[in-house]
C-alpha cells in the first residue's frame, strides 16, 4: 500500500524549557530520527516545523502561523500529500517503530484512520494511518490552536492496541532521562 508520511515536529516543548524535542540525542540518534526510521517505506516524507540539518530525503514545510499547534501543522503537512493514505506521527515518539506503522496501515482497511491505543486505553492521536481525504474533510475553518481530539474525535477510528513501549514519548526531563 503506497502511503505518505507526515511528521509533526514544530511544537514549543514548554515542560522541556523549550528545547528542540526532535533534535534531542535519545541512544546517540536525534529523537526524530525514530519517527522517519518508522515511515521507511512512506514518500514522501514531510516534516511540519523549522528545518534541520542532516536529515536528507524529506521536503519541509510550516504552519501559517508557526507555533499555531498540531492542527495547523496537519492542514500544513496534508497540503503536500499526494496519496489516498497517510501515516501522522509526533517528532518527539521515542518508542515508535516501523512494524508499528505495518500495523496501523493494516488496519485501517476502509475506515477513515487507524490509531494507536495506549496501554491505558487513551487514543494516540499523533500516532495513526488515515485517509487523506478524511482528514482534510474533518479540518475546522480555522486551524490555528484547534483541538487535534476534537478536530479527529468525531471521525470513524479502528483501534490499534500499542506494543509495549510504542507509544512512549519525550515531554519532560524525566521521560528523556529514561531514554538517554
Amino acid at each position: 500500500m503506497a502511503y505518505a508520511g507526515i511528521v509533526l515536529a514544530g511544537g514549543a516543548a514548554r515542560r522541556l524549557s523549550g528545547v528542540d524535542k526532535p533534535a534531542l540525542p535519545v541512544g546517540g540518534k536525534p529523537l526524530m530520527t525514530r519517527a522517519l526510521a518508522a515511515l521507511a517505506d512512506a514518500d514522501p516524507v514531510i516534516v511540519v516545523g523549522p528545518e534541520r540539518p542532516g536529515f536528507g530525503g524529506v521536503r519541509w514545510t510550516r504552519e501559517a502561523s508557526p507555533g499555531a499547534g498540531p492542527v495547523a501543522a496537519l492542514a500544513a503537512g496534508l497540503a503536500m500529500v499526494p496519496t489516498e493514505i497517510v501515516v501522522v506521527l509526533a517528532g518527539d515518539l521515542a518508542g515508535v517503530r516501523k512494524s508499528t506503522v505495518d500495523r496501523l496501515t493494516a488496519a485501517l482497511g476502509t475506515a477513515p484512520g487507524a490509531v494507536l491505543v495506549d496501554s491505558s486505553g487513551e487514543r494516540q492521536w499523533l500516532l495513526g494511518a488515515w485517509r487523506a481525504e478524511a482528514l482534510r474533510s474533518a479540518l475546522p475553518e480555522r486551524v490555528e490552536n484547534a483541538s487535534l481530539r476534537r478536530t479527529l474525535g468525531g471521525l470513524e477510528i479502528v483501534e490499534v492496541p500499542e506494543e509495549p513501549g510504542e507509544s512512549d514519548d519525550i515531554d519532560t526531563p524525566e521521560d528523556l532521562d529514561r531514554f538517554s
